[in-house]
């Protein structure tokens, strides 16, 4: 079997989470994050769109994890994501979180909004 190093060339990778927190690019954040080219910062939920919605010049999906289980995000907030031109995928956090990785390892134009398991 062939291994490959895994480059991230213009964000870090989510090392790892748990309950209440997540682990980016060797850094514990407790709570809800978004994570991306940008950096990471924490993120207020569903209802602070702005941070969201400032990345349609350099994503073309954002991921959103929903927690432990996959729930539905408000229809406003997918709207208004869509309608800059940011496609949105919904899954649970620790998908969002593998899928996050896999997609930044190939170079994709993405962020990541988590809310913690």
């Amino acid at each position: 079997m062939r291994l490959n190093e895994i480059t991230y060339n213009n964000a870090v990778p989510i090392d790892g989470y748990g309950p209440g927190f997540f682990r980016i690019g060797g850094q514990v954040y407790e709570g809800a994050v978004l994570t991306g080219a940008q950096g990471t910062t924490a993120w207020g939920g569903y209802d602070d769109r702005d941070p969201l919605l400032a990345l349609a010049e350099n994503v073309d999906v954002l991921l959103i994890g929903t927690g432990a289980d996959l729930t539905h995000i408000p229809t406003d907030l997918r709207s208004a994501m869509e309608k800059v031109g940011i496609g949105v995928e919904i899954m649970n956090a620790p998908a969002a979180c593998r899928t996050y990785n896999v997609l930044l390892s190939e170079g994709r134009r993405i962020a990541l909004a988590l809310i913690p398991v």
